[in-house]
């Protein structure tokens, strides 16, 4: 259960940080429901720029693939972007582990505004890496370790901004809450596409090659110092009766008693992030393989990321009435179902609007998914480990499973010619995937039962 945390004063436990059985939290509560519309913008402005500066290096890593490597071989230039895209991912249970510990233990604000500096970091050094032509060597390297930072403080911003969201959220809108998490990732996609429209309008296609293509990620990291500022003014959700031993020993908590769990909750994350990352190398796949203008597959972010933003939140939507596991399992089954007949009509039908529309269907199932996916993971965790069990599940998943989705998408298509045989991989994975849902459902019924039981006896 959401904020299961024990107080023999009373028995009846409520959600999130709503508990009132001592005056610290009764204090906490009143601020949060006073100051809950402005938690929830400053939690998802935040959350937008963080994976805005995230998902920009796809978008635009055709232009970053041709800066930082040798010319000559385009497509092995690609296949290497790819490969340190994927490296960001490595440093993500770091991050998760760190600033998940550190967030359970000195709160959710203090953990929120850090990863947002360190994501602009990462941005920064991107948009001033000289490229390969001046620096040599040293270009790809120094890619990889603004990677690396940016990847640390995605890890540890999706447990902080999950647990932060459900803790401040009503009892009854907790899945709603939590959907923010994926909506704010859309709006993030959103703001990228509108620079690559932006970019595409304003300068020549060797402009952006030779250094428009910066222009993102500088903004990217212009814009953090506004969210970091609205951050500092969060309501803390973290009731300080909660803070119960230190980071390490909350480290060692979730890993000696929870790995079956985390891994169950690794397996879920995996199918929606391989699913997620299929729309993302969607713009590889209309610049490199159905010769679409660049500026139109970047464009077509905008078009997903308005479909998907609507649909996670009617995800967390039905989530807060309905059984979250089965609109989960049932938004994947009808995704699995039109995965493969969708493709196979674009490709015999390979026009740009064909191309929108069917990426937006299949987006719409996807997000829907993913919004009520939301409510699922943080409910898996008590308060005092919940950063940390959140977003280490989710990093883990998203780390072995998103992070090496775009090579292994680029070499199926390489190594077999065919155009299809990445979304045999994508559906079959969601399949996979899917199957977690049955246990962790156990897993959560099991959790109430247990609480409700030491509840009676508390009383």
């Amino acid at each position: 259960m959401i904020g299961n945390a024990r107080c023999p004063a009373l028995p009846s436990l409520l959600r999130g940080n709503r508990q009132a059985c001592v005056k610290s939290k009764g204090e906490i509560l009143l601020r949060i429901q006073s100051g809950k519309a402005r938690n929830l913008v400053a939690t998802a402005m935040g959350n937008m720029l963080e994976f805005y500066d995230f998902t920009v290096y796809a978008a635009f890593s055709t232009f970053l693939s041709a800066a930082c490597f040798p010319a000559g071989n385009p497509r092995l230039a690609l296949l290497l972007s790819t490969v340190i895209f994927g490296i960001g991912f490595l440093a993500r249970p770091l991050g998760a582990i760190v600033m998940g510990a550190y967030a359970d233990h000195h709160g959710r604000r203090r953990a929120l505004t850090l990863t947002i500096w360190l994501m602009a970091l990462g941005s920064l050094m991107i948009g001033l890496l000289p490229g390969y032509a001046t620096i040599g060597l040293a270009a790809p390297i120094m890619l990889s370790v603004a990677r690396l930072i940016q990847g640390f403080s995605a890890g540890g911003e999706m447990g902080s901004a999950t647990a932060f969201l459900v803790e401040a959220a009503a009892r009854e809108r907790i899945g709603l809450a939590a959907s923010w998490q994926i909506a704010t990732q859309h709006l993030g996609t959103i703001i990228s596409g509108l620079c690559g429209i932006l970019l595409g309008l304003s300068m020549s296609s060797t402009q952006i090659a030779g250094w428009g293509w910066r222009l993102p990620f500088i903004l990217g990291a212009i814009i953090v110092p506004v969210g970091a500022w609205i951050r500092r003014n969060l309501d803390e959700t973290l009731a300080p009766d909660q803070v119960r031993q230190g980071m390490i020993k909350n480290v060692r908590h979730v890993f000696m008693r929870m790995p079956g769990r985390i891994a169950l909750c690794m397996l879920l994350v995996a199918g929606a992030t391989i699913s997620q990352y299929f729309f993302l190398y969607g713009t590889i796949f209309a610049i490199h393989d159905l010769r679409f203008p660049a500026a139109f597959a970047i464009s077509v972010n905008i078009a997903l990321g308005l479909t998907g933003c609507p649909f996670a939140l009617l995800g967390g939507y039905l989530s807060d009435r309905y059984d979250p596991y089965i609109v989960t399992l049932a938004a994947r089954a009808m995704l699995c179902g039109l995965f493969l007949p969708a493709f196979v009509f674009l490709l015999s039908h390979p026009s740009p609007l064909v191309f929108t529309l069917v990426l937006m269907l299949l987006m719409s199932l996807h997000a829907l998914a993913s919004g009520a996916c939301m409510r699922i993971l943080p409910d898996l965790f008590p308060m005092n480990v919940r950063t940390l069990g959140t977003g280490l599940s989710y990093s883990l998943g998203v780390t072995i499973f998103g992070g090496t989705a775009q090579t292994i998408f680029t070499l199926l298509i390489d190594r077999t010619g065919n155009r299809l045989s990445w979304i045999y991989f994508v559906t079959g994975m969601l399949v996979v995937s899917s199957s977690s849902l049955v246990f962790l459902r156990r897993i959560a019924r099991h959790d109430r039962q247990r609480n409700s039981a030491g509840d009676a006896a508390g009383a």
